[in-house]
Parts: C-alpha cells; sequence; structure tokens
C-alpha cells in the first residue's frame, strides 16, 4: 500500500512534548510521512512561563508556493494552533496541496476549560469557522465547540443527548464529521462523541486525574494516523483515546514536572500494533 503523506500546519515547541514534536512522532510510526510546517518556533509550549518564539507567517506562503511548483501532493492536511489571521489564510492556502480523495483535519485550537486562549482575537476565532468549513473533519474540544456554536465558551453539554445535538448542529453547520472530545459526565470517565453523517457514537473511556499539556495533539495524530489506515472514524477515536489514556497513565506514575508534557516516547511502539 503507498505510503500516506501528511502535511502538518502547527507550532514547533522545542521543550513540553506539544505541537510538531508529538505529531511529527506519531503520525510516523504509524507509518505515514509527516511534512511539518512550522508556524512558529517556541522554547516551549507557553504554558511554561519565560517561553520565547520565533513567529514564521511571514514565509508560510513561500514554502506553500514552493511544494505547489514542486506538484505535491498530500493525502492529508491537518493544521492545528494558528497564531494570526495571515495563518489561516496559510491554511486555506494549503488547501490547493491536498490529493484529489485527501483528506482534511482542522483541529480548531482556540481555547479550553471554558476560556479563550489570550493569543486568539474575536477576528481569529470568528474566521476560524472559515477552515472548519473546508474541513472533513474537526476535533474541538468542548470549549471550542461552543465557540463555534457561537455559545458562551465556560457553557458544556450536560449530558449525552445535550452533547448529541452540539455535535449534530456542528456536523450540519460545517457539512463535516465531528470528534467532539472533553466531555465529561462523570468523575471517573470521560466522553468522545464521534459524529458521521446521521450517526453518532459515544466512546466512554477511564478518567485518570492529571492534568498534561500536549494530550489533544496526540489524540488527534492518532485519530488522524489510524483513519488514513482505513479504520473507521469512531474505531479511530477509541484507538487514540485509549492511546492517550495509557500515556496520561504511565507518565503520572513517574512523578515528573506535569509541564513537561506526557512520556509517550517508550509507548509510541505500541502504536504499530493497532
Amino acid at each position: 500500500m503507498k505510503q500516506k503523506t501528511v502535511l502538518a500546519l502547527h507550532d514547533l515547541a522545542c521543550f513540553g512534548r506539544s505541537s510538531l514534536v508529538p505529531i511529527t512522532s506519531v503520525l510516523s510510526v504509524q507509518g505515514h510521512q509527516c511534512v511539518p510546517l512550522p508556524t512558529a518556533v517556541f522554547s516551549t509550549h507557553t504554558a511554561i512561563n519565560g517561553w520565547v518564539c520565533t513567529d514564521l507567517t511571514d514565509i508560510m506562503p513561500n514554502m506553500l508556493s514552493h511544494f505547489e511548483n514542486l506538484n505535491l501532493k498530500f493525502d492529508a492536511i491537518y493544521s492545528g494552533f494558528l497564531g494570526s489571521e495571515k495563518q489561516i489564510d496559510c491554511v486555506l492556502q494549503s488547501a490547493k496541496l491536498k490529493s484529489n480523495d485527501g483528506y482534511f483535519l482542522v483541529d480548531p485550537v482556540m481555547g479550553d476549560n471554558g476560556k479563550v486562549y489570550k493569543t486568539y482575537t474575536s477576528e481569529m476565532t470568528s474566521r476560524m469557522k472559515e477552515l472548519c468549513h473546508i474541513a472533513d473533519l474537526i476535533t474541538p474540544n468542548v470549549t471550542e465547540a461552543a465557540i463555534l456554536l457561537e455559545k458562551s465558551p465556560d457553557s458544556k453539554p450536560k449530558d449525552k443527548q445535550e452533547a448529541e445535538n452540539w455535535s449534530k448542529n456542528l456536523a450540519d453547520n460545517f457539512c463535516c464529521d465531528v470528534v467532539l472530545t472533553g466531555l465529561h459526565f462523570t468523575e471517573s470517565t470521560l466522553t468522545v462523541a464521534c459524529t458521521k453523517g446521521n450517526k453518532i457514537d459515544f466512546i466512554d473511556h477511564e478518567c485518570v486525574n492529571a492534568f498534561f499539556p500536549g494530550t489533544g495533539d496526540i489524540f488527534a495524530s492518532v485519530l488522524l494516523g489510524q483513519i488514513l489506515c482505513d479504520k473507521s472514524l469512531s474505531e479511530s477515536a477509541a484507538l487514540a483515546a485509549d492511546f492517550v489514556k495509557r500515556c496520561i497513565t504511565y507518565t503520572a506514575s513517574k512523578n515528573t514536572d506535569r509541564m513537561h508534557g506526557v512520556q509517550f516516547e517508550p509507548l509510541l511502539h505500541t502504536l504499530n500494533h493497532i
């Protein structure tokens, strides 16, 4: 089977195991070629104080034009955290590089825990909808889903019926599949809602009481990698959720600084067997 290629438009945080570091690793171990297009280079992820950053917005269009001149076509385009409106334009430009039967995953990274990230302006949150409209799949957490549905960022579904309504509204509004993450209906479980067409599946998994940055990037990368291996949306989401849970459990047992991210590296080999 032909190796799949993924163009990944994300920031590169050198330390802290988030963004392009786990994304490239996770996609590669699943057998795919990841072509990173950094939106910015950070010394660490932004939850670690004192970070420094070089913005790469101005060179992104030329890089994309070079790819286009080389007649490169990608089996998937995958966008995540973006730092400016101009970068949203770059993601829209990247759509021209998708193969005819390619896949477009938009992780609409705008906020979490009921709050919009400080770097996101109202114009950027509004324009994120443009990307969602060209996506085959979006993977918002509850906060981002609320923003896309023009609700208060701190609102959230109270039960699975309301989560189903949210998911279906997102799918209808943007004409795409939806994986809604971060649903927390009981203390002991987390839930993911997968909507494809008129079908919705709920995936419940054990909640590990520990927060680590970068787990959303790992989840979406396993999800995309398995979809490219011809797994169904729900099966891919279940495998992604299980891998993230195992990474969190393993890392929590090591008592390391949580801001250093999850130790996914010792578990990467297990993705070869799913």
